[in-house]
């Protein structure tokens, strides 16, 4: 047989990839010594070196989400494939689940948990609001979930605990940047993103799992939905589980691991403290600078603003598309719109 499909044009010469200054909500700009680390040589995705990789990924996570948990991984993919790891194990059909929405995030969130039979509520703020430990409480009191979503930045309680309830915080926008402690803030399952604060590519998610969490997945009466998502299976090839052997599940993204690697020790050398205050520090002069020329902040009370992404309302008689045009065109600095019920109201 002869080819029909002739090669295309533009792959007869190398990739051309625009160096740009990457200040939207992610992905964030890549050091060199983590774009060093994902161009080393690629070795076997069942390798021991590739184990001491992963076990180094591990402890790191485990620094950054300050927790002893055992199972704590990181899924290969982005934030949503960790959103869907965690929701997938953790619910079955039929169990309640309970959302906070203020945004995109716990809409996903909400429609994962409806994908796979789950019988979703929420509570709903506006966006740029943020929900109070008293709207929670009545919310757990009322639905009485098995599991309740959370973004971070928004608010935290440890009511879920009263109720038997399974507590999952999406940290993608805030990890690494704002302070959050995993165990002593009694969260059941966190999860966050690669390529924000730590500045590594996409495709890597780190997760982590309580005691509690584990004992809701081991006691399921049916499959995981997902079988790449799989808890068992991920928690094998990650070492998680103590047994004396990793069986084959997924070819993992290596050089992915080698730059998450690389990340979380840059990470370990600033220390959690320091990128915690370096960040609120910028934060509050990039504020203060954005106010003095008379743009208003789409969050308007400091104290509950991330310091790790500022979302700023696109002038009156302004188009936000305009404006964040004629940035990347001119400065080839990208930032973005809102997303969600935030769309078209703030750039970011």
């Amino acid at each position: 047989m002869s080819l029909r499909v002739p090669p295309p044009q533009s792959l007869r010469e190398a990739l051309k990839v625009p160096d740009r200054y990457m200040f939207g909500p992610g992905p964030s700009n890549v050091p060199p010594r983590i774009l060093e680390a994902g161009a080393r040589p690629v070795i076997g995705h069942m390798h021991p070196e590739i184990f001491e990789i992963m076990s180094d990924i591990k402890s790191g996570i485990q620094y950054l989400f300050q927790t002893q948990n055992k199972m704590t991984f990181a899924v290969s993919g982005t934030g949503h494939s960790a959103m869907e790891c965690a929701i997938f194990n953790t619910v079955e059909p039929g169990d309640s689940v309970l959302t906070a929405v203020n945004g995109i995030w716990g809409e996903r969130a909400a429609e994962m948990a409806e994908r796979i039979g789950g019988r979703v509520n929420a509570i709903v703020a506006p966006p740029g609001g943020i929900f109070t430990n008293e709207d929670i409480e009545k919310a757990l009191s009322k639905h009485r979930p098995a599991l309740f979503f959370l973004a971070h930045g928004e608010s935290s309680t440890g009511s879920h605990v009263e109720y038997n309830c399974l507590f999952l915080v999406d940290s993608v926008a805030s990890m690494g940047g704002s302070p959050l402690h995993m165990d002593q803030q009694e969260i059941d399952i966190l999860y966050t993103g690669s390529q924000k604060v730590l500045n590594a590519p996409p495709g890597t998610a780190p997760i982590s799992f309580s005691e509690r969490a584990c004992r809701k997945i081991s006691s399921r009466k049916t499959k995981p939905l997902s079988f790449f998502l799989d808890f068992n299976w991920l928690t094998n090839y990650w070492g998680c589980d103590d047994k004396p052997t990793r069986v084959y599940h997924h070819t993992g993204p290596v050089t992915a691991f080698y730059s998450l690697r690389e990340s979380l020790a840059v990470l370990c050398e600033e220390g959690l403290e320091a990128s915690w205050e370096r960040h609120r520090t910028v934060a509050e002069y990039f504020h203060a600078g954005l106010e003095n020329i008379g743009l208003k902040l789409f969050v308007k009370d400091k104290q509950v603003r991330l310091p790790t992404v500022t979302t700023i309302i696109a002038p009156h008689g302004y188009d936000w598309k305009e404006i964040t045009s004629y940035i990347m065109r001119t400065h080839n600095l990208e930032i973005s719109g809102g997303l969600g019920p935030s769309a078209g109201l703030v750039r970011s």
